[in-house]
């Protein structure tokens, strides 16, 4: 397939890419580059681009010849969601909404959503959600994947077929690395300063999923049979890979030597608590076959970051979203929508 990836230089973009070329499919890239400087490791894979923010999106043109996009592009946590809330609909819900309506104009067939297990917000009691739980988001970034969901739901027909793949919370290596993900951050400092440091009181649950697994299950969706994926929703993880936090604190204690578990003082208990059931995408789609448990993804993470020499500098600015596109603004480079005041981060005429 010719498949376009929207916001293919990012933290599962760049990851993703090559297993779609591995794969056999012709990838297109497009990327406003927020994270271009975010690099960790070998650099990522290239492939023919438009440097494009995805609220400039316009032309059906861009879509032509185009079998499948796989939607990724989004302000993509919860903090830097919060920067401004009506700048996070707008990129993160009305942006997507119009990029599936472009595609669809465009023919093209299958639309793929990266959406999240965040929409669950808070959730009571103690099973597991599947996909037909009730939504109860508690950021804008949750709400906006709410609102995608439901509109691009609405254009499906016998030539336009989305699905949307709720990814858990990603870990594991990337060539845009995020430190602000628990178990990339817990390992972080561990490593630097000794500590497993625990935000919070350690009791929320979250489901978890390595970067390179949500990657495969992309793929597997991408080359599933239509009938089982159309206008479907999947919750993306496994459902035995549901952790406490403090859990995977004392995990990454036991693997990276000389670290102790430490709670924050005062810190409670995150409102964000669910675990989820990802047995519909399993039976669905069996294709899709994850690599990585937790505690591989904690092993692999330290031996990355002993490999790189990372160091506290990058670890806690370089590799927080939130921090770096506020070094963006302070700077000048980034205006407060998010655009940017730089030649040669404008699209061509």
């Amino acid at each position: 397939m010719n498949v376009l990836v929207t916001g293919h230089d990012g933290y599962i973009g760049s990851v993703m890419v090559p297993l779609l070329q591995k794969a056999g499919h012709e990838v297109l890239g497009l990327d406003i580059g927020l994270f271009e400087e975010c690099g960790f490791g070998e650099a990522p894979a290239s492939v023919p681009a438009q440097r494009l923010d995805i609220r400039d999106a316009g032309l059906v043109s861009d879509f032509v010849g185009v079998d499948a996009v796989v939607h990724l592009a989004a302000l993509c946590n919860d903090p830097l969601g919060d920067l401004d809330a009506d700048l996070t609909y707008d990129i993160n819900y009305r942006a997507s909404v119009r990029l599936a309506r472009l595609a669809k104009q465009a023919g093209v067939p299958r639309f793929l959503f990266s959406s999240s297990c965040s929409l669950y917000g808070v959730a009571g009691g103690n099973g597991r959600l599947g996909e037909d739980a009730a939504f109860n988001p508690i950021t804008a970034y949750g709400a906006s994947k709410v609102y995608v969901e439901r509109d691009v739901a609405q254009l499906a027909d016998e030539s336009f077929s989305p699905t949307f793949l709720r990814n858990a919370t990603a870990y594991g290596v990337s060539p845009r690395l995020r430190a602000d993900l628990v178990v990339n951050n817990l390992v972080g400092h561990a490593l630097l300063t000794g500590e497993v440091r625990v935000a919070s009181d350690g009791t929320p649950w979250r489901p978890l999923i390595h970067v390179e697994d949500i990657a495969r299950a992309f793929l597997a969706v991408l080359q599933a049979p239509r009938e089982r994926v159309h206008n479907e929703a999947f919750n993306v993880g496994r459902t035995e890979e549901n952790y406490q936090v403090r859990d995977v604190a004392r995990m990454v204690a036991e693997i990276v030597p000389g670290s102790r578990v430490c709670f924050a003082p005062g810190g409670g208990p995150d409102p964000r608590s669910y675990r989820v059931d990802c047995s519909k995408l399993a039976a669905a789609v069996p294709d899709f076959q994850p690599r990585f448990t937790v505690q591989t993804g904690i092993e692999q993470l330290y031996d990355a970051y002993r490999a790189h020499s990372l160091t506290r500098h990058e670890f806690v600015d370089r590799y927080v979203r939130l921090k770096h596109v506020r070094r963006l603004i302070d700077e000048g480079r980034l205006d407060a929508a998010l655009r940017w005041q730089e030649v040669g981060h404008v699209r061509a005429a």
